[in-house]
């Protein structure tokens, strides 16, 4: 007879006691201090306080205090509270049922307190307006209270609720909370991403009895955010931040991102809110991404705070726990209506760079001085003869500017004017330029520097700008100008421009011949291993086409074999203008500067190159003095 395998027993289906329910419920609602803190400020602001402070010791594991004077709660409001799935947040239709799409408030499960208070120690007294105040006490998931207590919050209503050692009743969670540090950090990220979507409250956090940040309450309004925005992000953001406003089909957003010049190495400077609850949406990073592609090298992220509002039918608020996701039913419209605003609010900047390109000359400028002795008196000034007493006598240098030129030519001089050890020429405009530096916003040209920089006289101040990088952000614009009236310009060439590659490289490039032609580069098979440029795009001028083509097929080599040009029509575009514009090194008239000036006024996102490099920096003529000591 063959052996059996015994049977084991049928499992016994158990309901499960509250406190476990609970302690359940709190390993997904309430995973670390951060998360305790942001949940009971949410119920703060659900009750409409418009003043909330926190405290927290030990990073919010000894203890959590939290204070708004908000409507407050009875005795009676406190126990129903601090049942599983009470809340105040969802109220019946006509028909009886709860709409669960139509979220209008922070929280709404109900979760929450129970949730805390069955792995800690905990205190709430609060007072509602015309009432006494009351306190309960909870441990563990016990309940004690309520009491009459003494409220001390500054308002005729509010709550106060005192978190002590969280996750006492659950020692096995401590073992996975990181350093005191750490966990302080998450608390203060958690309360600032809160604050930032409500100007209109005031907030408040220490941490070990010591003021960690007090940001005041602001008017609702556009400033009032900016102000908001610019205590939690920094002064450099509420400087160079750019206000959003559209709307596309039913799907409102506003808010403010940084100029391109204004980045960070990681994206921790950019944030998302929907119906004014933070979220943390990998939809986001990627959308910033795709609006300032054309703007900066791939290790750099602008900065962004974006506000998304719309009807809570078209989001859904309930993925996570902790309401830190969402999905929205038309994500594509949402990713379409922020890539759209942030380019348009990018085109319509203009020239204009950050601020801190100049603030971080002038931190260098400070922190390493130069020292006294390197502009020596005696270089330009020859001592007294032997045998005399006279003072120093001028010396004629090297280093003069050449006689005026002839009315109307507004040229630098033609000779060459040279440092004696031989270094690049610095070329001081001549004539006086009609045109006054109040007129323009980048100034007016008055010297290029060793062939590569502008140096132009604005109304106060002056501006410093690199020709190369220039150049080539408006070569870039004017290629996609081109490619979106149907194809960019060219110049065919008087004698065909005969480029040696590899066979390899030669039939890369000719793979793409037919959309490097819409591009403006003309291209046909030479032979083997050779290719034919028969013509170039009319706005490079004169270039090296064997270097760009040489380059163009080291790209190729890198792209997907079937990749369309087309998809990597931005990055291309943007090598051939980089490889087609005003290199460094040579030299330009005035006529020839102040047009590049005018050029970058009128030209979108003249303010920084297509690799996110600035094209120039401004000085502010307070920024000089202070650099010379006469402020």
């Amino acid at each position: 007879m063959p052996d059996t395998v015994p049977l084991s027993p049928r499992p016994i289906i158990r309901q499960l006691p509250p406190d476990a329910v609970n302690r359940i419920a709190a390993g997904e609602v309430v995973e670390r201090p951060a998360a305790a803190v942001k949940e009971l400020v949410e119920n703060a602001l659900d009750a409409g306080a418009k003043s909330i402070s926190i405290s927290i010791e030990g990073g919010g594991l000894k203890r959590i205090i939290v204070e708004d004077d908000g409507c407050g709660m009875s005795g009676d409001d406190m126990l129903m509270a601090l049942q599983r799935h009470a809340t105040s947040k969802l109220k019946p239709g006509e028909d009886g049922r709860i709409d669960l799409l139509n979220i209008f408030t922070m929280g709404f499960r109900g979760e929450a307190l129970p949730s805390i208070g069955s792995v800690s120690r905990m205190t709430i007294s609060s007072r509602a307006a015309g009432e006494d105040a009351a306190e309960v006490f909870v441990e563990a998931g016990r309940i004690e209270g309520p009491k009459p207590a003494a409220f001390t919050g500054a308002g005729l209503s509010g709550t106060r609720i005192e978190v002590r050692d969280l996750f006492h009743a659950t020692p096995a969670r401590l073992k996975f909370m990181k350093s005191e540090r750490s966990e302080t950090m998450a608390v203060t990220d958690a309360v600032k991403r809160l604050a930032m979507a409500r100007c209109d409250v005031a907030f408040s956090l220490e941490s070990n009895g010591r003021s960690t940040f007090r940001y005041a309450a602001h008017p609702d309004t556009p400033e009032g955010h900016l102000e908001r925005l610019g205590a939690i992000m920094g002064r450099d953001f509420r400087e160079n931040a750019l206000e959003i406003e559209a709307e596309r089909e039913g799907v409102r957003l506003s808010g403010f991102a940084g100029l391109p010049t204004l980045n960070r190495g990681n994206a921790q400077q950019q944030y998302l809110f929907v119906n004014g609850r933070p979220v943390k949406d990998r939809m986001l990073n990627g959308v910033i991404r795709a609006a300032y592609q054309d703007f900066l090298a791939r290790d750099r992220h602008p900065m962004a705070a974006l506000f998304v509002d719309l009807d809570p039918e078209l989001v859904d608020v309930n993925v996570h726990p902790a309401k830190t996701e969402v999905r929205f039913r038309d994500a594509q419209n949402v990713r379409g209506l922020i890539i759209g605003s942030l380019r348009h609010t990018l085109a319509a900047a203009g020239h204009r760079a950050s601020t801190t390109v100049a603030g971080y000359a002038l931190g260098r400028a400070q922190a390493e001085p130069v020292q006294a002795d390197v502009f020596r008196p005696s270089s330009l000034w020859a001592d007294p003869a032997p045998g005399t007493t006279g003072q120093r006598a001028p010396v004629q240098s090297d280093y003069v500017r050449s006689a005026p030129q002839p009315a109307g030519t507004a040229q630098f001089g033609e000779r060459d004017h040279t440092y004696q050890d031989g270094a690049p020429s610095a070329r001081v405009e001549t004539e006086v330029v009609a045109e006054a530096p109040q007129d323009f916003p980048l100034g007016v040209a008055r010297a290029q520097l060793h062939e590569t920089y502008i140096v132009a006289q604005t109304e106060d101040g002056i501006v410093i700008v690199d020709q190369h990088a220039a150049h080539e952000r408006l070569v870039y614009e004017d290629m996609k100008r081109q490619m979106a009236e149907g194809g960019v310009k060219r110049q065919a060439l008087l004698i065909p421009d005969v480029v040696d590659l590899t066979e390899e490289e030669a039939s890369r490039i000719l793979e793409r011949s037919e959309e490097l032609a819409e591009l403006g580069l003309e291209i046909e098979p030479f032979g083997q291993g050779a290719v034919c440029v028969r013509a170039t795009p009319a706005l490079f001028g004169e270039m090296d086409v064997a270097g760009l083509v040489r380059d163009l097929a080291d790209d190729f080599a890198e792209y997907d074999a079937g990749l369309a040009l087309k998809e990597r029509f931005e990055e291309v575009m943007g090598n051939m203008a980089c490889r087609g514009s005003v290199r460094a090194g040579r030299r330009l008239n005035a006529q020839e500067m102040n047009a590049l000036l005018r050029q970058m006024e009128a030209t979108p996102h003249s303010g920084q190159c297509n690799h996110g490099r600035p094209t120039y920096v401004e000085l502010k003529l307070a920024d000089i003095e202070r650099l010379f000591g006469r402020r």
